[in-house]
């Protein structure tokens, strides 16, 4: 079953109650292009009325923990995130990876709980640029893919994989459209090695200075089944844009 493109704005540590408003043009903007799937991650503290007042588009979170609850102070459970509203959570962030020393196991353990509370996740995986320029991002990569996924059966629908390289994220430097249909092709066979007929069906998005300049070319690109945005999310404008490109036929 072909899934839609899927563009998911990451607005990172930006974002207070004045900015509920370029949430709501792309929320609008986004009812224009039915075939094309839009969500959203702000910060913590605009899940809830971002969620209620979204029409057209999903809400989720930047990040969950593992546990259900619990003394974590500052934690967030995957439960009090569909409690707020959310449809989804992003795991395994390079930043979260790099700045907080989360491993593949760590991540799986937060994609499993994701799921266990009905949300949709949506798995992190990248290669620094030493590692690329040793030649080991492909092993890196895939290596990401085995360690991090959720176990158990999932429906595709439930889970996205979202390849950023580290060394394209917030930069301004984007790989060629060749290496990015290269590693998605690599992390396709590993899906479909690690869950059968259904890893044919899961979304991979690519991330990494996306934005309205390079999305037709970036989202065309063999395997790329929609982006992982940051910046370029942070404004209707924007964003829209590359929403735009990646509607099929119009929708």
């Amino acid at each position: 079953m072909a899934l839609r493109p899927y563009i998911v704005g990451n607005w990172k540590m930006n974002g207070t109650r004045a900015m509920l408003a370029e949430a709501r043009s792309i929320d609008r903007g986004a009812a224009r292009h039915p075939g094309v799937q839009v969500g959203i991650a702000p910060p913590f503290t605009l899940v809830h009325t971002m969620a209620e007042a979204a029409e057209a588009i999903g809400v989720g979170g930047q990040d969950c923990h593992a546990k259900a609850s619990g003394a974590f102070t500052g934690d967030v459970a995957a439960a009090m995130l569909a409690d707020a509203g959310a449809g989804f959570v992003i795991v395994g962030h390079s930043e979260r990876r790099a700045m907080h020393g989360e491993a593949d196991a760590d991540v799986r353990a937060k994609a499993e709980a994701a799921l266990a509370a009905g949300l949709g996740v949506i798995v992190c995986v990248g290669e620094t640029e030493a590692q690329r320029d040793a030649g080991q991002a492909e092993a890196v990569v895939t290596g990401q893919v085995a360690g991090s996924l959720p176990q158990g059966d999932v429906a595709a629908a439930q889970l996205t994989v979202a390849y950023e390289p580290v060394w394209a994220i917030g930069t301004g430097r984007v790989p060629s459209v060749d290496d990015v249909s290269a590693m998605h092709r690599a992390i396709r066979a590993k899906l479909v090695e690690l869950l059968g007929e259904g890893g044919a069906d899961v979304r991979i998005l690519y991330g990494g200075s996306v934005n309205a300049g390079n999305a037709a070319e970036l989202l065309a690109a063999e395997d790329v089944g929609g982006a992982l945005v940051g910046g370029a999310s942070l404004t209707a404008e924007s964003f829209l844009t590359i929403v735009a490109a990646a509607a099929i036929d119009g929708e």
